[in-house]
C-alpha cells in the first residue's frame, strides 16, 4: 500500500509517498481502506519537531513514527475473528495514528464509528479531532447556557467546532477571526464577530465569562483585562500557561484552564449523533491528492486554513 512517510524532521519536503507493508487486523480490529484523512497543525508540529519538546515523544535524532495523520474516513475492508458490530463494506470514520496511508487497522471498540448517511468521506474525515478538542475546551471553561464566550481563532479546526458546540448549549458566542470569514462563523452559530485585523478585543471594553484561545497564539496576560471577575482563560499553549494555571488558582480574580486533547469513544458517539441530526457540520477548506502532501502541509503551516485540510486517497468522492 501507499503511505506518506518521513525519516527526518524538517519542512514539508521531507514528506514523501512510499510503498509500505499493508497492516493485518488483530482479532478485535478491522482493516479500513482510507478514503480521506486530514492534515492538521499537530501533524506539522510533529513533522518539524517544533517546539523542541516534541522530540522527547517522537525521537531525538529522527522520527520513530514515520507516518503522520490522525483523522480518517473510509470503508471496512476486512474484520478480525472477534469483531461483531462492524462488517465488510461499512463506511466508518474516526481517529487512528498513522492515517496518512491507504489502510489502517482500528479496534472495533476504539475510536471508530459508522458514517452518517449523506456525508462524503472528505467531510467525515474532518470532524473528529476538532470536536473532541472543543468538547474538552468548553468543559474546562465550564461553558453552559448563558455563558458569554469569546473564541480567539474561531475559524480553525478547534475554533469552528467550539463555535458550533457552544451555540448548541446556549452560550453567547463572540468569534474572533478575519473579517472575510464573518459569514461562515455566523452560519455556525456565532452571535458577534470581531475582525482581529481591525480591532483588538482586549481594548474594546467588553468583558467575557470565558475566553478560549483556539490557536495557541494569545496570552492570558493580555486577555485577562477582557475577563469578568471569576472569568476563565482556556489555553491550548501548555508550555507558557502551565505555571499561570497554578498561580491564578491562588492569586487574582481570573484563572487559566487547559484543554486536554485525550480522545474518548463517548465523544465520538455523541458527534455521530449530532451529525445524524444535522446539528453539526464539517468545515473543509481545501482537498489535496495524496501525492500533494507537501503542498497540503505547507498550506497548513501558513495558518491560513479555515476548518480543515483534507487528503483524498483511494478515489474518495468530492
Amino acid at each position: 500500500m501507499r503511505a506518506i512517510v518521513h525519516d527526518r524532521y524538517g519542512p514539508p519536503e521531507v514528506l514523501r509517498v512510499e510503498e509500505v507493508e499493508r497492516p493485518v487486523p488483530a482479532p478485535d480490529e478491522v482493516l479500513v481502506r482510507v478514503h480521506a484523512a486530514t492534515v492538521t497543525q499537530t501533524d506539522c508540529h510533529m513533522r518539524r519537531a517544533r517546539p523542541f519538546f516534541w522530540r522527547f515523544m517522537l525521537g531525538f535524532r529522527r522520527p520513530r513514527r514515520r507516518t503522520l495523520g490522525l483523522e480518517f474516513a473510509g470503508v471496512v475492508e476486512e474484520i478480525g475473528s472477534s469483531v461483531t458490530q462492524l462488517d465488510v463494506g461499512d463506511r466508518v470514520f474516526g481517529l487512528r495514528n498513522g492515517s496518512h496511508a491507504e489502510y489502517v487497522c482500528v479496534r472495533e471498540s476504539g475510536l471508530l464509528v459508522r458514517m452518517p448517511d449523506g456525508m462524503t468521506y472528505e467531510q467525515a474525515s474532518a470532524v473528529s479531532d476538532g470536536h473532541s478538542q472543543a468538547v474538552k475546551a468548553l468543559r474546562a471553561g465550564r461553558v453552559a447556557e448563558g455563558t458569554n464566550l469569546l473564541i480567539y481563532g474561531a475559524t480553525g479546526s478547534l475554533g469552528t467546532s467550539a463555535v458550533q458546540l457552544a451555540a448548541l448549549v446556549g452560550a453567547r458566542v463572540t468569534a474572533v477571526c478575519k473579517g472575510r470569514d464573518a459569514e461562515l462563523v455566523r452560519s455556525l452559530g456565532a452571535h458577534e464577530v470581531v475582525d482581529y485585523e481591525r480591532e483588538d478585543f482586549t481594548k474594546s471594553g467588553k468583558r467575557y465569562d470565558v475566553i478560549l484561545d483556539a490557536v495557541g497564539k494569545h496570552s492570558y496576560l493580555r486577555a485577562r483585562s477582557a475577563l469578568v471577575p471569576g472569568g476563565i482563560f482556556v489555553a491550548t499553549d501548555r508550555l507558557f500557561h502551565l505555571p499561570l494555571a497554578y498561580l491564578t488558582r491562588w492569586f487574582g480574580s481570573t484563572g487559566v484552564a487547559f484543554e486536554f486533547s485525550g480522545y474518548q469513544r463517548e465523544d465520538l458517539l455523541n458527534l455521530q449523533e449530532l451529525l445524524e441530526e444535522g446539528r453539526y457540520r464539517a468545515v473543509v477548506d481545501r482537498v489535496y491528492p495524496l501525492e500533494q502532501i507537501a503542498e497540503a502541509s505547507r498550506y497548513v503551516d501558513s495558518w491560513q486554513k479555515v476548518g480543515n485540510v483534507v487528503l483524498s486517497l483511494n478515489g474518495a468522492e468530492r
